[in-house]
């Protein structure tokens, strides 16, 4: 039998199979004076003597079936008969797919993987053959000693389809490295400029052109079974690899545990236990499955085993091993739940193994099997080499997981933008390296800074809201007087007619007005009335039960009421405050790379935006008043999108909803201060605090000497106080009325005057929104809500 795979390999060595040392060596032997040795020599050499290819050396393959037994015989001092059935070994030429001459092991090994099964170095590239090839030269021909060695492995599976791992071993002794007419001679000064250019193929070639030099004999290829210590380490590269626990990952890790404990069919799995809430948790890593939980995300701890074995694996920490599952459940009945809750899962053996982390208990990994009898007790201690590197990798998941978490809780729920977190590392690290730990925090501040707001609101949304729970109480009123009046009809209770004369109040209540706790008062009424009565009604008409059973599947699953405007109204309101902040922070994206400045936004019944930009927050940068003029036209077109945005929503949100767009401008420079107790920016000293009082009272002001609010839909309304301010936009507006943005009626007014504030201008603009194009991207309503879901 002969391996050949290659053909296709081109490289600086031609390959020659020669026998002409072994033959050297048994004519030395030949003139021995010991007898038996003697004679089998000159025998040997006798029956090898027709044959000169066997010393001039071998290109044709075909001529080694053809001499198999010959060569069998010239080699059997280096294959004794004796070891046939242990060594996995045979002729070869290194790094060449060519091996012949096969022990009994390496034949059985080979056969057992199937005749589709082609043998290749792992990871061994045509790249790593060619230079491969070429050390060899320079050590065999040139005397230099470049360890060009690194583990070769030859990855190649039994017959239950399990991949194991062979290290690769050669011994060249019988090999000679001879030039041709080709060959180019190598001096010092190609060596050192070849030992630096190992990825220079190009170079390699040009030193050492193909089929230059030819290798001349034969080398013997020597495996030993290293699968249990390749796939270790390959199980460590894998957990290495910083990425996601992935169903790829897993599998991979899946096939390496196969490998080494040589069980086809050993599947992986791994439970969460949080030692707190004593509660087994499915892991945050996707594609992992827990043998424990099954199809449950979360199960309290006693439910699953009993308090000694809870006891074994929570308090001792060791490994819980059953290695026959039917047995353990006929010799440990208060253990029978958890027994067949595995045999469900056609588990016949397993292994549940304490992943620990510094002294903390984080969860099991689980190995089963379907088949009685295979991990048991002795085969666990393998774990022992596997453990620590599961333990690194699965802290690492969770550590990566907390980083998440952090970096979310700061992106949506704290104010700490990026632009600011320089201060806050730098006072952090401060109080680190201080000898005393009890140095006081800083407040962090930053001084002369120029703010900028603005905000698109939902107008009318208090209105709006009002009337979507009017709606929805009328329908639940109406529906109940109907329910209770065709039950009326057949049971005469007085009860019944009570609830319907209530009913009716309620119902004449919120036709002629809705009061503050108009809401609370029928929910509580409902619930604790209403429906304990209908809960409780005993009747057997079965026609009174489908209808109360009707009107119960008519209410909403969380709240147990009617729920269809208001939650209209809720789902209407997120997607615009969604996609609003969407489109801003998108934007807000290249906006800090003009001048890094600090930005926050917040969801009400609309979105607000503040802007802080100037020296004193990016020290680092050069600030020059262009970036703030910068800024503000920014702002204004931002406004411009988020207004398009809304238009394109509008057609598909489930509640009718307008919007109006607010700038406000502000040109002296204000200083902001992160206020600890709340753990949010402010403005600084009295004097600052008048731009936040006109930022919470100018969107619902009005124009001066009017009824008329200063905001409408479908325009951006810019407040100002100063004439420079006033010139500063008109030549923004005039700029995006230039680029289509902008409509051409530009609105003058005076803002009423605010409590403590006088003096306040507007200029409104209206928007000109983009024409609908054939394949402009559009939005259905089932698109939105998956959106919310994210």
């Amino acid at each position: 039998m002969i391996i050949d795979d290659s053909q296709n390999i081109i490289g600086p060595l031609i390959a020659k199979i020669s026998f002409h040392k072994v033959l050297e060596s048994l004519e030395n032997i030949a003139q021995s004076d010991i007898d038996y040795r003697s004679e089998y020599a000159k025998a040997l050499l006798k029956h090898a003597e027709p044959y000169p290819e066997l010393r001039e050396g071998i290109t044709d393959l075909s001529l080694l079936d053809k001499h198999e037994k010959l060569i069998k015989n010239l080699l059997a001092d280096l294959f004794p008969t004796a070891l046939t059935r242990n060594e996995i070994k045979a002729a070869a030429i290194p790094f060449f797919n060519i091996t012949f001459n096969y022990t009994e092991r390496f034949k059985n090994i080979v056969n057992a993987a199937g005749d589709d099964f082609g043998m290749a170095i792992r990871n061994f590239d045509d790249h790593q053959f060619y230079v491969f090839c070429c050390c060899l030269i320079l050590n065999s021909h040139y005397g230099y000693h470049f360890d060009f060695s690194k583990p070769l492995f030859y990855d190649i599976p039994d017959s239950t389809g399990v991949m194991r791992h062979y290290r690769i071993l050669y011994n060249a002794d019988f090999l000679e490295i001879i030039p041709t007419e080709k060959a180019v001679e190598i001096t010092p000064e190609d060596v050192n400029l070849l030992i630096d250019n190992f990825d220079n193929l190009d170079l390699w070639r040009q030193k050492f052109p193909e089929g230059s030099w030819i290798s001349k004999g034969f080398g013997i290829l020597t495996l030993f079974d290293a699968t249990t210590e390749s796939a270790i380490s390959n199980l460590k590269s894998n957990l290495l690899k910083n990425e996601d626990f992935t169903d790829d990952t897993k599998a991979g890790v899946e096939s390496i545990f196969r490998s080494i404990y040589k069980i086809p069919d050993l599947r992986i799995g791994y439970t969460e236990i949080n030692t707190e809430d004593n509660e087994f948790r499915l892991a945050p890593f996707d594609d992992m499955k827990s043998f424990i939980l099954d199809n449950n995300r979360e199960m309290s701890c006693g439910s699953m085993f009993c308090e000694c074995t809870l006891d074994y694996l929570m308090n001792k920490k060791d490994y819980f091993i059953i290695s026959d599952v039917d047995a353990y459940a006929k010799d440990n009945p208060e253990d029978a739940k958890f027994a067949q809750h595995l045999l469900a899962q056609d588990v016949r053996s397993c292994i549940l193994a304490p992943i620990i982390k510094n002294n903390k208990l984080l969860g099991l990994v689980e190995l089963v099997s379907s088949r009685p009898k295979e991990l048991n007790s002795i085969n666990a201690n393998k774990l022992a080499y596997i453990l620590p590197f599961l333990s690194d990798t699965i802290e690492r998941y969770y550590s990566e997981l907390q980083n998440q978490i952090d970096a979310i809780i700061q992106n949506e729920y704290t104010a700490i933008h990026h632009s600011v977190y320089w201060k806050f590392r730098e006072e952090a690290l401060q109080h680190i390296n201080s000898a005393s730990r009890n140095l006081a925090y800083k407040e962090i501040v930053f001084r002369e800074v120029y703010p900028l707001y603005g905000q698109i609101d939902i107008k009318g949304s208090s209105t709006a809201r009002n009337e979507s729970i009017e709606k929805d109480l009328i329908l639940q009123i109406e529906s109940l007087l109907s329910l209770f009046r065709f039950i009326f009809k057949t049971e005469k209770l007085p009860l019944i007619e009570q609830h319907i004369y209530e009913l009716e109040k309620l119902e004449n209540q919120l036709k002629s007005e809705l009061k503050a706790d108009t809401e609370a008062v029928v929910q509580n009424y409902v619930i604790n009335e209403i429906h304990p009565v209908l809960q409780h009604f005993d009747s057997a008409n079965t026609e009174i039960h489908d209808k109360i059973a009707a009107y119960f599947a008519s209410l909403d699953d969380k709240m147990k009421l009617v729920y269809d405007s208001r939650k209209d109204f809720d789902d209407a309101l997120s997607i615009i405050n969604k996609q609003m902040a969407a489109v801003l922070d998108r934007k807000q994206e290249e906006a800090q790379a003009f001048f890094p400045h600090y930005y926050e936004r917040f969801k009400t019944d609309g979105v607000e935006h503040n802007l802080y930009i100037g020296a004193s927050i990016s020290p680092k940068h050069s600030y020059n008043p262009i970036y703030l003029d910068n800024l503000r036209l920014w702002q204004l077109q931002a406004m411009c999108e988020m207004e398009n945005e809304y238009y394109k929503l509008r057609p598909t949100l489930p509640y009718d909803l307008d919007v109006t767009s607010l700038i406000l401008v502000f040109s002296a420079p204000i200083s902001i201060r992160f206020r600890m107790d709340e753990k949010r920016f402010d403005v600084d000293g009295t004097y600052n605090a008048r731009y936040e009082v006109v930022k919470k009272r100018i969107d619902k002001s009005y124009i001066k000497g009017t009824k008329e609010r200063i905001t409408e839909k479908g325009k951006i309304t810019i407040v100002y106080s100063q004439k420079q301010e006033e010139e500063e936009y008109r030549r923004y507006i005039r700029f995006l009325q230039h680029k289509n943005m902008l409509g051409n009626v530009i609105e003058s007014f005076e803002v009423e005057d605010l409590q403590g504030v006088t003096g306040l201008k507007a200029l409104r603009v209206g928007v000109i929104y983009a024409v609908q194009q054939k394949n402009a991207e559009t939005y259905s309503y089932e698109d939105l809500l998956k959106e919310l879901e994210h």
